[in-house]
């Protein structure tokens, strides 16, 4: 007991006996498990120092996986629990990276079969992280009786195997469900949640399947509180795909009043989080978790003040009922808690409760992680859009913020919400500029000093006094890396090219950059000074700031274009711009990720396009001018899911038709897409997808070719799904007969639109009114005509938002804002028709009883501008 005690104490100290491991060492070491007898405690050690660096990030290679793998299967001999149950989390570890590690599968089949249940649970999952496709047949006997097993501990085991194995056989579920429906009766609340989760896992590509199954239940009391929280997210995912569910509704309400404070807070939350919900069950969710901010456990008192705080975001009056309780966490001893509680109560709050509610969060701000101090300027960003007239005092917080000690994620959160209030609040305009530029003077991380340098030079140079952000600029250049100078060039250049009174003193600047001892630092500084010195005229602008373009997409057409004769000059305008691919939203205590540049959508559509031999040869000789967003041609509970994407270029339209065969007897070949062109597109070829099994999903594709008559390019065309069909057994899904027969799917009707042929396309910095009188000096065509909106358009944003979706042009000078109250504002567009030939349109709506528009639309081409007039009418 002494000796115990004093280990204790050493790790306490902060003494750990695995501190200074090197592989190698434990590696060399690991040749003990070869000795005859067994020492069990010395071998047991050993392979702890394994796991450890293991899970510590150590990597093995496979030789040296190998051998320490055949090393410890001479431990099997061993008797020893402890030393068993290690040598079953090593395989677990090692099955990944070692080789033929097969060879333990007799040994543990024999422990998961045996007597001794100390054994069995660990063995199980042992051998199912080894288990292949062929060997899941040999062990599946063994697994069935595993899960009806009287031990709950190998159930269990059995039971969330069954869940992995889905990766080695799709209908492993599906084909173990009679013995997890057993499993679903056991009193054991593990075994009971983890049989729940194997038999949705086999019937959740059946959605009526599913819901059978969510109605048995509902009507049944479970009693594990863990499979009744699974029960009510089941419900949850079923409410969001089918039409009518009043009875899912009322159960989950009823879970409210479960005797488990898990299953009512399950409840409550989905409650909150569902579309449908009324105000009365939201205000029942509400109550109960009000009742939890009082509970004496810190576990209920987060979850309840975590919740809220999401829902101030979206319901704020119904959760002001809850701000007296929130008072009282304020002094919570925990931090986390206390934080939610005041950043919840500033969403909710008047607007005289700002500032007392500010000092209190200074208090304690510096002790919470950066993951709460995101949160808390998260509600900073709420409170400026909300109390715009408090921005000066959140936007001294948050430089306050700015100083103290944290990380990328953290900064960029302060950094993105002053962004964003300076754009929502032209009046934070200055003061944000300021306390980005005092920033950067310290700024520790690069790609956010890049970030801000951008930022100050597009808003910089339309400031009230431009001159005062250059010295800031200009430190960036003596004082920081290669990257952060070179964004510091080109935000010189963006001053004196929209400055005239700054270009003599910034080309003094840009010319000591030709000295800088980075190539792209350099070559940026001869560039700027070679355009700035031989044009002093603002409209070099767009020269100095050029449009971000896809650069996958450029050097693919300048290569093609190389390869060509280059009779005709290249033309960028067929070139995508550049794009980030949006992560989808986290919660709301998720940390802000900083983004990363990806592929755009056109450009991974481009890489599958051209995998595609038949196809390669459209995608070669022009640039992917825009991809549609996916929608479907069946409804989702049908036995053919079929989803259809078009891919527009210049003279043909690529149909990518993504379908999925949801019934188990039938197998599908020689799948495609037939569709009816009304003499108007002509079908070039159709790439139909050779199989299609059960739960499979294929890709056929159909290639037309763009009438020469751009006004019948509107159109709706029939289609239908074509396939050659063979019967086959399900569980297997082996054909029966080598003959199939020939059938048909009647789908929905494919629209093609004028959206699906217009790409907005604008620079950040463009300038409406000079490209719109240079249009007309262009001679570019004019169309104009009145209209009166539908009656369903009653306010100038819905007339803004619909305008913008049906037309697919972009909103520049951001004219899709309007003021509040007005009745009077004009929209202006820009983007380009396939084929590079350019559009802007300008609508002018006033507000009556009704929206009226008076739109104008200029093209080179006459056809386009008058298919866009004559759309819109």
């Amino acid at each position: 007991m002494n000796a115990f005690k004093r280990d204790k104490k050493e790790e306490e100290d902060g003494g750990n006996p695995f501190q200074n491991l090197e592989k190698t060492t434990v590696l060399q070491e690991a040749r003990t498990f070869n000795d005859t007898p067994v020492n069990p405690r010395k071998c047991a050690h050993i392979l702890t120092k394994i796991l450890y660096l293991l899970n510590q990030g150590e990597q093995l290679g496979t030789t040296e996986a190998t051998e320490a793998f055949f090393a410890m299967t001479k431990l099997f001999q061993s008797r020893d629990v402890v030393l068993r149950r290690l040598v079953y989390l090593g395989i677990k570890e090692l099955s990944s990276i070692a080789e033929d590690v097969i060879i333990v599968t007799s040994s543990l089949t024999k422990d998961m079969t045996g007597k001794e249940d100390l054994y069995r649970a660990a063995a199980i999952r042992a051998l199912c992280t080894i288990t292949d496709g062929a060997m899941l047949a040999t062990i599946e006997r063994y697994m069935k009786q595993a899960i009806v097993d009287r031990s709950p501990a190998v159930s269990s085991a059995a039971l969330v195997s069954t869940v992995h194995l889905k990766n080695v056989s799709g209908d492993v579920a599906r084909r173990w469900a009679n013995e997890a429906q057993e499993a679903l009766n056991s009193d054991n609340i593990m075994v009971q949640y983890h049989a729940l989760g194997v038999l949705y896992q086999a019937r959740k590509s059946d959605k009526h399947a599913v819901i059978k199954l969510v109605a048995k239940l509902m009507r049944s009391s479970l009693k594990s509180p863990y499979a009744a929280c699974l029960l009510i997210r089941m419900a949850c995912k079923l409410l969001d795909e089918v039409d009518e569910g009043t009875e899912l509704l009322e159960f989950i309400e009823s879970c409210i009043r479960h005797k488990s404070e898990m299953v009512v807070y399950e409840a409550a939350h989905a409650l909150i989080n569902l579309g449908r919900s009324s105000t009365r069950e939201i205000a029942s969710a509400i109550s109960v978790l009000q009742l939890f901010c009082g509970s004496p456990k810190p576990a209920l008192r987060f979850a309840a003040v975590r919740t809220l705080n999401k829902v101030a975001m979206t319901h704020p009056a119904a959760v002001t009922a809850c701000n007296l309780d929130l008072e009282n966490l304020i002094t919570d001893s925990n931090r986390s808690i206390a934080t939610l509680a005041i950043t919840t109560l500033l969403k909710t709050g008047a607007e005289s409760s700002v500032d007392r509610l500010m000092k209190q969060i200074a208090t304690f701000v510096s002790e919470i992680s950066d993951e709460f101090k995101v949160v808390v300027v998260q509600a900073i960003r709420a409170l400026c859009q909300k109390f715009p007239r408090k921005h000066a005092v959140l936007m001294n917080f948050l430089s306050a913020m700015l100083r103290d000690e944290g990380g990328l994620e953290y900064k960029a959160a302060i950094a993105d919400t002053i962004i964003a209030v300076m754009e929502g609040n032209a009046e934070a305009k200055e003061a944000g500029l300021a306390h980005l530029c005092e920033f950067i003077e310290d700024c520790e991380h690069t790609s956010l000093a890049v970030r801000i340098l951008h930022l100050l030079g597009q808003e910089g140079p339309t400031s009230k006094q431009p001159s005062r952000y250059i010295r800031f600029i200009y430190n960036r250049v003596i004082l920081e890396s290669a990257s952060v100078r070179a964004a510091a060039v080109t935000a010189l250049a963006h001053f004196a090219a929209a400055c005239p009174t700054l270009l003599p003193n910034i080309l003094v600047l840009l010319s000591r950059c030709q000295l800088d001892s980075d190539d792209e630092v350099r070559d940026r500084a001869t560039y700027y000074c070679t355009i700035l010195q031989q044009n002093a005229d603002p409209t070099i602008l767009p020269l100095v700031q050029p449009p971000q373009l896809s650069i996958p997409s450029l050097e693919r057409a300048l290569r093609n274009y190389v390869s060509s004769p280059m009779e005709e000059d290249f033309d960028i305008s067929q070139i995508p711009p550049a794009q980030t691919v949006e992560e989808p939203a986290q919660e709301i205590l998720s940390a802000v990720k900083p983004q990363h540049l990806r592929l755009t959508r056109e450009e991974s559509f481009v890489e599958k396009l051209s995998q595609v031999s038949e196809l390669a040869a459209i995608i070669r000789d022009a640039p992917l001018f825009k991809s549609s967003s996916v929608f479907e041609l069946t409804e989702s509970e049908t036995e053919y899911n079929v989803k259809c994407i078009k891919h527009c270029f210049a003279d043909y339209l690529i149909l990518q038709f993504d379908c999925l065969n949801t019934l188990a007897d039938p197998l599908l070949e020689d799948v495609r897409v037939s569709i009816d062109t009304q003499d108007v597109f002509t079908v070039v070829s159709e790439i139909p997808c050779p199989r299609l099994g059960y739960n499979e999903q294929g890709t056929t594709y159909t290639v037309l070719k763009f009438p020469e008559d751009v006004q019948s390019t509107i159109i709706t065309l029939p289609t239908t799904l074509r396939f050659l069909a063979r019967d086959c057994d399900p569980n297997t899904g082996v054909p029966d007969t080598d003959q199939g027969y020939a059938d048909e799917y009647m789908l929905e009707d494919l629209e093609i639109t004028l959206r699906d042929q217009i790409r907005g396309s604008a620079p950040s910095n463009f300038d409406f009114a000079n490209a719109w009188e240079a249009a007309s000096a262009r001679n570019y065509v004019t169309h104009e005509q009145i209209f009166a909106l539908g009656a369903g358009v009653t306010t100038l944003e819905a007339a803004i938002q619909s305008l913008v979706l049906f037309l697919g042009l972009v909103p520049v000078e951001r004219s899709d804002r309007v003021k509040s109250g007005a009745t009077q504002h004009t929209l202006l567009l820009s983007g380009v028709f396939r084929g590079g030939k350019e559009v802007l349109a300008r609508a002018k709506l006033a507000l009556t009883d009704q929206v009226t528009m008076q739109f104008t639309v200029r093209s080179e081409d006459p056809e386009v501008a008058e298919l866009i007039i004559s759309s819109v009418g």
